[in-house]
């Protein structure tokens, strides 16, 4: 595994994007080599000032919905990412979903163990 690995999770208003940010956030805490971007101000930063922060470590894009908008936003600024999450496809077949996007309910907080598995997973992978 490399010294440190960025994880940028979906920022949407939808509750796969709940369950990327809270999975991302647990991932986070639960692994030292782990930090995380933030989206906003990614997309924000029209000069380009955290391009070499975005280049220095290897980034997993945690997709809430089929948009792809972390990928596409990391791609316009010329920044590889090395491995993508779809939260929805991965929901799919474990066929649990979560349906409200502000707050998480059981079925929540099951997709966001789904989906730290599968995200620790993939940083094994690194």
């Amino acid at each position: 595994m490399t010294e440190k690995i960025a994880l940028a999770s979906c920022n949407g208003m939808s509750a796969n994007g709940l369950v990327s940010r809270v999975a991302v956030g647990d991932c986070k805490k639960e692994n030292d080599n782990v930090i995380s971007i933030c989206m906003g101000s990614t997309s924000a930063d029209i000069e380009g000032l955290n391009d070499d922060m975005l280049k220095k470590y290897p980034i997993i894009a945690i997709n809430g919905c089929d948009n792809g908008c972390v990928n596409k936003i990391l791609n316009n600024k010329g920044i590889n990412v090395s491995k993508t999450v779809g939260v929805g496809d991965v929901l799919k077949k474990h066929k649990v979903f979560s349906t409200d996007p502000f707050r998480l309910d059981d079925d929540g907080e099951k997709c966001v163990e789904i989906i730290k598995n599968k995200i620790n997973n993939e940083l094994k992978s690194i």
